[in-house]
């Protein structure tokens, strides 16, 4: 009994533990700058990306081809993003939380999208001899 309940610990420890370190992860790739092509591509008119525009980025994400092979699915991300937007709705208090948290979400998206336009980009030249 001791030994399951030590290892459910264990476990929950290490779940925890790898969550937030996809979080600080997602949270220094969405300081990143944004460019104007993928706020193009989205269909953003403003000159940041928020929180709204989570479904125009994964949208435009979906529709680029991945010269590369399996490109990522953001399910993880989209898993993320609907968890903190219902704690957010949920609870009142968690409200301004759960708002950063959607921007980052979107933003780290957008970078996202944004280097793999560049890997296309660089794929693409060197397949063409450039």
């Amino acid at each position: 009994m001791t030994t399951a309940l030590l290892f459910c610990v264990s476990m929950v420890s290490l779940g925890l533990f790898g969550l937030l370190y996809w979080r600080k992860r997602m949270r220094s790739v969405s300081a990143l700058p944004v460019s104007d092509r993928v706020r193009a591509a989205a269909g953003i008119a403003t000159t940041t990306v928020g929180a709204l525009d989570f479904g125009a980025i994964l949208r435009t994400h979906e529709l680029l081809p991945d010269l590369r092979g399996s490109g990522d699915s953001f399910r993880a991300l989209r898993a993320y993003f609907a968890v903190v937007q219902m704690l957010g709705r949920l609870i009142p208090s968690m409200a301004k939380w759960s708002e950063a948290e959607l921007t980052s979400c979107a933003r780290y998206a957008a970078v996202k999208v944004d280097q793999h336009l560049e890997r296309n980009r660089t794929w693409s030249d060197q397949m063409r001899g450039k």
